[in-house]
């Protein structure tokens, strides 16, 4: 029953995923940024006001295995905060939006949702959140990089 229930679920993820990735934002030679502290070192701030915010332009910090998500989350927003310095407290909430890759074994990947709450606030965002394929990992409109680590550059 176990089997028949995988095989069932990965014909459903399969059949709902379109043929072409509408990713708009992937590059397989981006690099992954250095750990201090558990946290991302961030160096650049994204100029697209799409970046996180739309799910054709996630974070990508993949190629990861499922079982380093949460690892790898925590460590991207452990390297940022609020605009104004706020400390923010993160989320997931949902995965949406199959598309094609390679780097999966089943051939198709979601999109992590990830809500986020400011300290001191009610303000929340909805970030999104790309395990299977690279791209830069910049700092999203909204948010700065977290200033002890700036200085670590």
């Amino acid at each position: 029953m176990k089997y028949l229930l995988a095989i069932v679920s990965a014909f459903l993820l399969v059949s709902c995923v379109s043929t072409n990735s509408t990713l708009k934002n992937v590059d397989n030679t981006a690099l992954r940024p250095m750990v201090k502290d558990k946290a991302y070192i961030i160096t650049e701030y994204a100029t697209d006001s799409k970046y996180a915010y739309d799910q054709d332009y996630p974070i990508n910090i993949g190629n990861i295995r499922e079982n380093q998500e949460d690892i790898n989350i925590a460590y991207y927003f452990n390297g940022i905060e609020g605009s104004n310095g706020e400390k923010i407290s993160f989320k997931k909430v949902d995965t949406c939006c199959p598309f094609p890759t390679k780097n999966n074994t089943m051939g198709a990947g979601t999109i992590g949702i990830y809500e986020v709450t400011f300290e001191g606030s009610n303000k929340k965002t909805t970030l999104y959140f790309n395990i299977y394929e690279k791209g830069k990992i910049l700092c999203p409109k909204g948010f700065s990089i977290k200033k002890s680590l700036a200085e670590a550059k």
